[in-house]
C-alpha cells in the first residue's frame, strides 16, 4: 500500500469490481486505451489485477482518502510486448473515472508509482501513449519523463489501421527523479 497526500494506492478488493467495471465501459475513458471490452473480458482484466498483487510491480486500486471511493488504476506493469522496443522494461500506467479528471490524482498516483519502482530498484521507467492522446502525454511531460521517439512501436496486439496501434513512449531514469 502506498499512502500519498490525498490518496491510497493499494490491492484490489471485490468492492473495486463494479466501479471498475464502469470506469472501463465509460467510452471516453477508454477512448485512447482500448477499444471498448465485453463484461466479460473486463472481469478477465480485474481477475488479472488481483491474481497480480503478489508481483513487486503490478497496478494498483486508487482510492480518495477523504471518502474511500474508488477512482481508478495506477501502477507499474512489467511490458510484455513481443517485438517491443520496450519489452521487458517497466512502465508507469494510469486510468481514471472521468469525474476525477483534472484534479491532479494520476499525477499524485504516478509520482507515487516512480517512487516506488526507484526505491525498489529501477534504473528508468517508461510510459507509453497514442499519440494523440495530448492529456496522458502531457501528463509524462509534468512527471519529468523525456520523449523518446527510438522507442516507440506499433502495439503488436492491434492491426496496423487500428488508430491505437502507433504508441509514443517517454521516460524517466531514476537519476532524472531523484
Amino acid at each position: 500500500m502506498i499512502d500519498t497526500t490525498r490518496l491510497i494506492l493499494r490491492d484490489w478488493r471485490d468492492a473495486d469490481r463494479a466501479p471498475f467495471t464502469a470506469m472501463s465501459a465509460d467510452p471516453e475513458v477508454m477512448r485512447y486505451l482500448a477499444p471498448l471490452q465485453s463484461r466479460a473480458e473486463v472481469d478477465a482484466a480485474f481477475n488479472r489485477y488481483v491474481a497480480r498483487t503478489a508481483d513487486t510491480f503490478h497496478p494498483w486500486a486508487v482510492e480518495r482518502r477523504a471518502d474511500d471511493a474508488f477512482l481508478g488504476s495506477c501502477g507499474l506493469n512489467r511490458v510484455d510486448h513481443g517485438a517491443s522496443p520496450v519489452n521487458g522494461e517497466v512502465e508507469v500506467g494510469w486510468k481514471f473515472r472521468r469525474d476525477a479528471w483534472g484534479q491532479g490524482f494520476a499525477r499524485e498516483a504516478a509520482s507515487a508509482a516512480l517512487a516506488y519502482g526507484f526505491a525498489a530498484g529501477l534504473s528508468r521507467i517508461v510510459a507509453f501513449t497514442v499519440p494523440q492522446n495530448v492529456a496522458s502525454r502531457g501528463l509524462m511531460e509534468r512527471l519529468g519523463m523525456t520523449r523518446r521517439p527510438d522507442l516507440d512501436f506499433d502495439h503488436p496486439g492491434l492491426a496496423a489501421t487500428d488508430p491505437l496501434c502507433p504508441h509514443i513512449v517517454y521516460a524517466i531514469d531514476h537519476d532524472a527523479a531523484a
